[in-house]
């Protein structure tokens, strides 16, 4: 087992990362030790999040006593690299494509019991209709595609802090040879308007920005529409956004499907092999869920 080392205090006012309630003042500070986080804690993101249900399915399935906390995926990827800074033990709920796998060596721990599902697939959906309507469009969306690599590349660029525009025309501009395939079988428009709807993380920031200039080199004009995942799918669904490339499925928007699914058009897969699961750095002498319950 690894040398347990204190190394860093995180303040956390009023219990808001551990997701207690708390009847503290907001002068009052609740001090965690993640020296001690395997032991104690499981690090979170953002409460709702799809990411979080698996995650709490999984404490079930692996009768885990950690707690599993709640904050945001900033924290979450804050607490990971002060952790590594110092070679401490630290267990996150993670996923890919996401930069902290570029900067950091770290393992997913398998999952015997499939609490967290099989590796995620990143959808682009469509409003009904679109294929009729702009079936030049359709054919474009249609033909986008990339890997957790390629993404990954824009996400380490975001991270270091390039603007987003610059981080998806680089990548654009380096694989033209890929883009141009996606030109095949597709006429050059003359500023057909595609409205497209992308949610806030920074992976989908990604996605959308990158086919918006896929898009525009070829002569459409891109409406961009940045909302949260639930009016994510409603937009698409009511028809007032033309298509999203940041559909997760079948496991971390499965609610969302089930909700709109017969409204919208599934268009496939424009990634594969996106994977969430309980995330620690290859350091750590544990490769499996079920080695927490000992750890």
């Amino acid at each position: 087992m690894i040398k347990k080392k204190i190394f860093s205090i995180i303040t956390i006012l009023a219990f808001v990362l551990v997701g207690c309630k708390s009847n503290k003042t907001d002068n009052d500070k609740e001090e965690v030790n993640f020296d001690y986080a395997p032991n104690d804690y499981i690090i979170g993101i953002e409460p709702g999040a799809g990411a979080m249900d698996a995650a709490n399915q999984a404490m079930e399935d692996y009768d885990l006593k950690q707690k599993l906390t709640t904050g945001s995926s900033a924290v979450m990827t804050q607490m990971l690299g002060d952790a590594i800074k110092e070679k401490a033990p630290i267990v996150v709920t993670g996923w890919t494509p996401h930069w902290k796998f570029a900067k950091y060596d770290l393992k997913f721990l398998e999952d015997p019991k499939g609490s967290f599902g099989k590796p995620e697939e990143i959808h682009t959906l469509s409003r009904k209709g679109l294929k009729e309507d702009k079936p030049n469009a359709y054919k474009l969306l249609d033909n986008f595609y990339w890997t957790v690599d390629d993404m990954q590349e824009v996400l380490v660029d975001l991270n270091d802090g390039m603007d987003i525009k610059d981080a998806a025309k680089k990548w654009v501009d380096n694989n033209q040879d890929r883009v141009q395939k996606m030109y095949e079988g597709v006429d050059r428009s003359n500023g057909e308007v595609i409205s497209l709807a992308h949610a806030t993380w920074d992976s989908e920031l990604s996605s959308a920005y990158v086919l918006k200039n896929i898009l525009e080199d070829y002569g459409f004009e891109v409406r961009m529409m940045a909302v949260e995942v639930g009016p994510l799918f409603a937009a698409i669904a009511y028809g007032s956004a033309d298509v999203t490339p940041s559909a997760w499925l079948p496991q971390t928007h499965k609610n969302y499907m089930e909700k709109y699914g017969d409204m919208i058009d599934d268009l496939g897969p424009n990634l594969k092999n996106a994977k969430i699961g309980f995330v620690v750095p290859s350091y750590m002498e544990i490769d499996s869920i079920e080695d927490l319950k000992d750890y």
